[in-house]
């Protein structure tokens, strides 16, 4: 067991909490959030896994440099994330756990490295492009906005503190866990990435990441065959059924479970997520 470490990347401290011993389950949070999202979910399997979840640049105990000094776009993610794996010198492929946009950075490293990847469990994210027709939420065309979106995300925290009241359906954050999420982000510095990766989100095929993004929804064919278990919550405002949809065609053979709660499902229904997964994990 080690708790919390960093890798350093060229003078950046990437973190990632690291517990436990056994077959490894790599957990990528989205935004956001950070690895606290993970919390219930590393204490029931650290005993029997090893339980590694990173904080993205920027985001969690990760350091938070301006963007003249990272680029805060998918690709170099993904970069992170492989140099986090090779760190580790995993000796057996691992379980990915991936949520908003850890599904898309965590898949398009996958697509790359598919006999890596024993098993994977997807929460209310996407590895594909905008399905056809569909725009982004309201909420999120302001908080991209060149003048409101800063003042919004980095100037009032709005988007960091909206999300623990719309995140959750089922019952509201309590204070104490509503501070967690919120711990990282006290600063307009320390919310460079929450609106880096707003601003990353694309929607036209001139944004920086569509190519990425689109090769990977692509390239989701070489993980058909990997086991899946998709704990989807049913009233997510951005990830809604429409994603799952995707998925379902997708990835044919996933094991897949609506259920009654919003976007942090695993903070919504705990009691339902956390089970499903550790029964997924037993299994030969």
């Amino acid at each position: 067991m080690v708790g919390v470490a960093t890798l350093d990347l060229d003078g950046i401290a990437y973190a990632y909490v690291d517990e436990g011993s056994g077959p490894p389950v790599l957990m990528l949070h989205g935004n956001p959030s950070w690895s606290y999202m993970y919390r219930s979910l590393v204490a029931r399997l650290r005993s029997s896994h090893r339980v590694i979840a990173p904080d993205h640049i920027g985001m969690g105990r990760s350091d938070a440099p301006p963007r003249s000094r990272y680029p805060y776009d998918l690709a170099r993610r993904v970069a992170d994330l492989d140099r986090l794996v090779e760190h580790l010198d995993l000796a057996e492929p691992l379980t990915l756990v991936v949520h908003d946009w850890g599904g898309m950075i965590g898949l398009a490293w996958a697509v790359e490295h598919p006999d890596r990847v024993a098993r994977m469990v997807l929460l209310n994210t996407a590895a594909f492009p905008l399905p056809a027709g569909k725009r982004l939420p309201a909420a999120l065309r302001l908080a991209r906005a060149p003048v409101v979106g800063q003042l919004l995300v980095r100037g009032l925290n709005a988007f960091a503190v909206g999300a623990t009241v719309l995140g959750v359906r089922r019952r509201r954050m309590p204070p104490a866990v509503r501070r967690g999420y919120l711990a990282p982000y006290r600063s307009w510095r320390r919310r460079v990435g929450i609106q880096a990766f707003l601003d990353d989100i694309p929607v036209r095929t001139s944004d920086r990441s569509h190519d990425l993004v689109a090769a990977t929804g692509e390239r989701l064919g070489r993980l058909a065959a990997v086991p899946t278990l998709i704990c989807w919550g049913v009233r997510d405002p951005v990830f809604d059924l429409d994603y799952l949809t995707q998925w379902e065609r997708r990835l044919p053979a996933a094991e897949v479970h609506r259920l009654d709660a919003g976007h942090y499902v695993l903070e919504d229904a705990p009691d339902v997520v956390v089970p499903l997964i550790e029964a997924f994990l037993a299994r030969p």
